[in-house]
């Protein structure tokens, strides 16, 4: 069969249910958007910026509703999606990237948008292929979906040379799309009984939990009942477990956690991890230190022991780790009491937090608990929230209940700005049937807004609430303890009422508290009807966050008495002297 590698791409996307492609058109890539502009599964998206449909294909797999993909042009528009593929890579989300090649049959050097495309990829990919015939072209795109997929996925690079887009050649024989098996673990019976022991003697077990348990909710929720233990959760793993659960203890572990996770966590003596790194972000900065009987279960074996040492490592699938450690476990007699006052404990210690933001004196402005106890109140459990980074990031995680599997995103061990407005786009093209909004800072707005065009061009009704301070909040505080100025980090004004007409999408803004039940409800109901809407929130940011505040003490008890000393004496004389 004579076919052109175009054709065989189309092909092999539509037989892997790809829905949406993210990317921008280009010379060597113009076959591959014609196949796609006449697929009836397969539908193009055009982004404003590579980067901003890179974070679009992350939000889609991050759904569950299929593989994110990527088709862009080569050179410019890897580098423009490189943040979106090393956010992918660093969180373990599974994309694929397909790029157009130069010509591989002229012999000519300094073609335009010449450049080793996989050097540049190697850091941020699981895997990269350049395809040398027409017959590699299904079964390398196939390759590249298994490879993303399994194991700790990540995004795949496939180089498509445009000679073999533009001229048919031999397919040989198009082999059938076979999925994978069901994930199974390799966890040794004998560690999984062992760890099963260190739970039922365990008088304070804890359990910590993170993207990789996102779909193991019904699992974690059995263990916790079982065990009386309370769940902390990372950034990442916000919906790993429902914060209206009574165990649901919250956000972090240690000073920067919060105030119920802190608690239920200080005297714990026995841990389950599952699907967590131990990464900087949810640890608040390495403040914490897990108990010597460690349980540690991910499906990638190099996380073990990268920061704290397990007792027992558990390699696999969360599902059908925990799965078998449910069924070793058995009841545990002492769970029933020992969850009815973990719980009380966590209720108290989150009406007592809750409480204190409320009273807050917000001077005008929207008060931060305010609004996302109204914003909770008007979305249904399966809505999805994406944040972007910044100080508005951590109040989602401290204050906004994150209540189905799948329904938080945010950029975590990449950290990439500019995540939000785009994602949210993607979220809601592979979840139609679901709400979707976006808390996003007005710094990182700047960063991608004008992906808004792309929600108003796919008819996306959904709605970004702009946490408006004029400064790149995160930074600006850390600034303000030790240096007593803030450098680069207070924003020129932006007119975002005028950015919202200038994209065609709603414009709503919210001055302060009084404002916000109806425009909250204004804006959804316009969402509802298809139209993406933009809000302006003038939040208040003057009470700080506990995992700012945490990460900010633990870092200066890390420096030595003469640095400690310098630093604050700094601080001092800049407060005094202005």
């Amino acid at each position: 069969m004579q076919r052109t590698a175009a054709w065989l791409a189309r092909h092999a996307l539509e037989q892997l249910g790809v829905r949406h492609t993210f990317g921008i058109p280009g010379v060597h890539n113009t076959e591959l958007y014609d196949e796609l502009g006449a697929s009836g599964s397969v539908t193009p998206v055009l982004v404003a910026h590579e980067g901003g449909g890179a974070f679009m294909a992350d939000a889609v797999s991050r759904t569950g509703a299929g593989l994110g993909t990527l088709l862009i042009v080569p050179a410019a528009g890897v580098t423009h999606a490189a943040s979106g593929i090393g956010e992918a890579y660093l969180d373990g989300i599974p994309m694929l990237v397909i790029a157009g090649g130069i010509r591989r049959d002229t012999g000519r050097a300094y073609q335009l948008h010449d450049i080793d495309q996989h050097a540049l990829l190697a850091p941020i990919t699981k895997g990269r292929r350049r395809v040398e015939t027409h017959a590699e072209v299904v079964p390398a795109i196939y390759d590249a979906w298994r490879l993303a997929m399994s194991g700790e996925p990540g995004p795949v690079f496939v180089e498509i040379p445009v000679n073999l887009q533009l001229m048919p050649g031999d397919t040989g024989e198009i082999p059938p799309f076979v999925p994978l098996p069901r994930a199974s673990h390799r966890a040794a019976p004998a560690d999984i009984a062992r760890a099963a022991g260190l739970l039922h003697r365990a008088d304070r077990p804890g359990i910590f939990c993170g993207w990789g348990a996102v779909d193991a909710t019904g699992e974690l929720r059995q263990l916790a009942e079982t065990l009386g233990a309370p769940v902390a959760t990372t950034l990442q793993g916000l919906s790993a477990f429902p914060a209206t659960h009574p165990l649901h203890a919250g956000f972090g572990l240690g000073p920067a956690a919060v105030p119920a996770s802190e608690n239920a966590f200080r005297e714990c003596d026995c841990m389950l991890a599952v699907g967590t790194r131990f990464a900087e972000i949810p640890t608040g900065s390495y403040g914490y230190d897990p108990p010597a009987n460690l349980i540690h279960v991910d499906i990638n074996p190099r996380v073990f022991g990268a920061n704290y040492p397990a007792s027992v490592a558990l390699e696999g699938d969360a599902r059908t780790v925990l799965a078998a450690l449910i069924e070793l476990l058995g009841p545990v007699p002492a769970g029933v009491e020992r969850a009815r006052r973990v719980s009380d404990r966590i209720a108290a210690d989150k009406r007592a937090y809750r409480a204190e933001w409320l009273a807050h004196d917000s001077k005008g402005r929207v008060n931060p608990a305010r609004f996302f106890d109204a914003l909770r109140g008007r979305l249904p459990d399966d809505a999805i929230v994406v944040a972007d980074d910044g100080n508005h990031t951590f109040l989602v995680a401290e204050l906004m209940p994150i209540i189905a599997p799948r329904s938080f995103f945010s950029p975590s061990d990449f950290n990439s700005m500019g995540y939000c407005i785009p994602a949210v786009i993607g979220a809601k093209l592979a979840r139609p049937d679901r709400t979707v909004v976006g808390i996003v800072g007005d710094g990182a707005v700047r960063m991608t807004g004008l992906e808004m065009a792309t929600a108003v061009a796919q008819q996306a009704g959904v709605v970004w609430f702009v946490f408006n301070d004029g400064e790149l909040a995160q930074i600006a505080q850390a600034q303000e303890t030790p240096y007593n100025r803030k450098t680069c980090t207070v924003l020129p004004e932006l007119d975002f009422e005028g950015l919202a007409r200038a994209n065609r999408v709603g414009f709503r803004v919210m001055r302060n508290d009084q404002d916000i039940e109806r425009v909250i409800s204004d804006a959804l109901a316009a969402a509802a009807a298809g139209q993406p809407v933009l809000v302006d929130v003038h939040i208040d940011y003057t009470r700080r966050t506990r995992f700012t505040d945490g990460v900010i003490r633990t870092n200066l008890e890390r420096f030595g008495l003469a640095d400690k000393a310098r630093l604050v004496g700094r601080a001092l004389w800049r407060r005094v002297t202005g």
